[in-house]
C-alpha cells in the first residue's frame, strides 16, 4: 500500500533569486545599445531613446580633459620637452618629488636633467609612455602627490580622449551603430561630470569610465569618433549627464530610484529595453538558489522567527526593488532594495524572491505541518484549508500518492506546474491552483520523483514512495 504521508525524502524548501542587469540602470544600457543596433536603429535613435526628450548638440572636439593616470612612481618616455630642456624621446625619464615642493626629471644614469616646480608639464611629437600603465596622447603633467610620490595626469583633447574611452567600455567588434551610441556618451560624460579633483576632471576607471589611452583605440572605434565629431547629447540645448551601464535586464530606471536624493531629471528616466539580451548578454537574467539556513543568515537580524521569504512591497520604474518585507514566523522587517542587494551581494536590484517548499503526502489538514514555515493565520489561510479538506479525505481514503507545500509570495489562484522525473528528464503530469496563502496539494498518478513548477522556477525535488 503507497504512503500518503511518508516519502523517500524528507521535505525540501529552497530560497531562489532571480534578476537581471548589471550596474545601476540610469541612462544607456550598452548591451541595449547593441540590441538596437543590430535592429537596424541609428545611434540617433538609441540616444534619443535612453535619454528622452534629448537632442543632438556640438562641443569643441579639442577641448582639454584632464584624467588621474596614476599616484607613486613616474617614469615616461617618448618625450621631447619638459621644464624648457630637450629630452630624447627614445630614453626614459622618471620623477622625483623633492623636499623643497619642487620635482626633477632624472635621465636613465640617475642624473638631474631638469628641475621644476610643480605642475611639471612633458611632451612630445607625438605619444608618450607612462611606465607601468600604457601610451598616452597630448601631454602628461606631474604634482607631488602628498605621500612621497608623484601624481600623473594627462592633459588630452576630447575626442582623442574618447578614442581610448570606447574600446574599454564596450567590444571594439560590436556594430558601428553602438560604438557611435558609446563614442557621444563617453563625450558628453566627460565634459558634463566632475570628480571634485583639483588637478584633474575624470578617473580612468569606474568612478568615472573606463580608458585605455592609445592601447584601446582601434580603427573601428576611431571610425566611430570621427562619424560623430564633437557631437554631445543636450537636454533644452544645454549639455545632459550621460550615465551609462553594462546591461538593463529589461529596463531602465529613474536617477532617483537608484540614488536616493539625487534631483529626477526628465532625461534619466527609466525605459524598455527590449533587445538587452543582445550579444549573449551574460547579465540580461541570472539567479542563485540558496537554502533557507543560508538565505536567513545572509539577512542576518532582519528575521523574525523562521525565515518565510521576502516580499517586494514597491518597485521603481523598473523591477528594481525599492522597499520589501523580510517575513518571518514571528513578523516582518522592512529592507530596502540596496539593503538586499548588499546582502546577497546581488549585481543589481533588480530582483525577485521566491520560497517554495515541497513535501511528500498530502499534508495534515486544519493544522500547519511541523517541517513547513507557518504563514500569518486569516480568514484567507483557514478558507484554503477547508478548500483542502475535501482532497486529503479522498486521498486518505484510497491511500493516493501525493505532494503538498507552499509558495512564497505568491497570489492564490496562480497555477504550479507538478512534474515527474522520466527517463532523465521533467515531464509534467497535471497542475493544480495555489490557495490564497500560498499552499497547494496534487495527488500524483504513483511513487517517484517530483517537483513543482512556479512561474519558470524550478523547485525543489521530493521522491515519493
Amino acid at each position: 500500500m503507497l504512503s500518503m504521508l511518508t516519502g523517500s525524502a524528507a521535505a525540501a524548501t529552497t530560497f531562489y533569486i532571480r534578476g537581471g542587469g548589471y550596474g545601476h540602470g540610469i541612462g544607456m544600457s550598452q548591451y541595449g545599445s547593441y540590441g538596437y543596433a543590430l535592429h537596424g536603429k541609428d545611434y540617433r535613435w538609441i540616444l534619443a531613446h535612453y535619454y528622452q526628450g534629448t537632442s543632438l548638440g556640438m562641443t569643441n572636439p579639442g577641448r582639454t580633459v584632464r584624467v588621474l593616470l596614476a599616484d607613486g612612481a613616474a617614469a615616461f618616455s617618448g618625450a621631447s620637452k619638459a621644464a624648457g630642456k630637450q629630452l630624447l624621446p627614445g630614453d626614459t625619464y622618471t620623477v622625483r618629488p623633492n623636499a623643497d615642493g619642487s620635482l626633477s626629471i632624472l635621465g636613465p644614469n640617475g642624473k638631474q636633467v631638469a628641475k621644476s616646480l610643480p605642475p611639471l608639464t612633458v611632451s612630445g611629437q607625438g605619444p608618450l609612455q607612462l611606465a607601468g600603465h600604457g601610451t598616452y596622447r597630448g601631454s602628461l603633467v606631474f604634482r607631488p602627490d602628498g605621500s612621497g610620490g608623484v601624481q600623473t595626469v594627462e592633459a588630452v583633447g576630447l575626442d582623442d580622449y574618447v578614442r581610448g574611452v570606447i574600446a574599454a567600455e564596450m567590444p571594439a567588434g560590436w556594430a558601428a551603430e553602438a560604438l557611435k551610441v558609446q563614442a557621444v556618451a563617453a563625450r558628453t560624460y566627460a565634459i558634463t561630470t566632475d570628480v571634485s579633483g583639483a588637478d584633474f576632471d575624470v578617473y580612468p576607471d569606474t568612478r568615472s569610465q573606463m580608458y585605455g589611452g592609445v592601447g584601446a583605440e582601434t580603427p573601428a572605434t576611431d571610425a566611430a569618433v570621427a562619424a560623430t565629431r564633437g557631437q554631445i547629447v543636450t537636454y533644452n540645448g544645454k549639455p545632459a549627464v550621460t550615465y551609462f551601464f553594462s546591461s538593463s535586464g529589461g529596463y531602465t530606471e529613474n536617477i532617483e530610484n537608484v540614488w536616493p536624493g539625487s534631483t529626477p531629471e526628465p532625461w534619466l528616466r527609466g525605459v524598455p529595453d527590449q533587445y538587452d539580451g543582445a550579444g549573449g548578454d551574460p547579465y540580461h537574467h541570472w539567479g542563485y538558489d540558496l537554502s533557507m539556513s543560508d538565505a536567513a543568515a545572509k539577512l542576518a537580524g532582519w528575521v523574525k522567527g523562521s525565515l518565510v521569504g521576502i516580499q517586494v512591497t514597491k518597485h521603481g520604474a523598473s523591477p528594481r526593488i525599492l522597499t520589501a518585507n523580510v517575513v518571518g514566523t514571528k513578523g516582518t522587517t522592512s529592507v530596502t532594495g540596496t539593503h538586499l542587494q548588499q546582502a546577497f551581494g546581488l549585481l543589481t536590484t533588480y530582483a525577485a524572491f521566491t520560497t517554495i517548499t515541497t513535501l511528500p503526502g498530502g499534508g495534515p489538514v486544519g493544522a500547519a505541518s511541523a517541517d513547513r514555515p507557518r504563514l500569518p493565520s486569516g480568514d484567507a489561510g483557514a478558507q484554503a484549508v477547508a478548500a483542502l479538506i475535501p482532497l486529503v479525505r479522498s486521498m486518505v481514503a484510497g491511500a493516493l500518492p501525493a505532494l503538498h507545500g507552499s509558495v512564497f509570495p505568491a497570489a492564490g489562484g496562480a497555477t504550479v506546474a507538478i512534474q515527474e522525473q522520466q527517463h532523465g528528464s521533467w515531464q509534467t503530469v497535471t497542475s493544480v491552483q495555489l490557495q490564497r496563502d500560498g499552499s497547494y496539494q496534487a495527488q500524483l498518478p504513483g511513487s517517484g520523483t517530483y517537483r513543482v513548477v512556479y512561474r519558470g522556477i524550478d523547485g525543489p525535488a521530493v521522491s515519493i514512495s
